[in-house]
């Protein structure tokens, strides 16, 4: 099982999304050990996530909220 997850970092007003088999080990990644763009914008929320049965669908639809539309729709309903 895939996931496709969008975090918030409501001090910041940023938004990540990624793709994980574990969303619960990857947000105490991201709040706890990780480096590089999350570091920075700690603390951050699980607003968001869908389950799929391959990586490549999860990954697709990773790439469609990485878009205008996808941020777009995220702010509109998520945030």
């Amino acid at each position: 099982m895939y996931f496709t997850y969008v975090l918030y970092s409501e001090a910041h007003d940023k938004i990540y999304i990624g793709h994980t088999q574990d969303v619960d080990q990857r947000m105490k990644s991201h709040n706890e050990t990780g480096d590089g763009y999350t570091k920075r914008y700690r603390p951050w929320r699980l607003v968001y996530s869908e389950r799929f049965s391959t990586r490549a669908a999860a990954m697709r639809r990773e790439k469609a909220l990485k878009g205008g539309k996808g941020r777009a729709w995220i702010r509109a309903n998520l945030i």
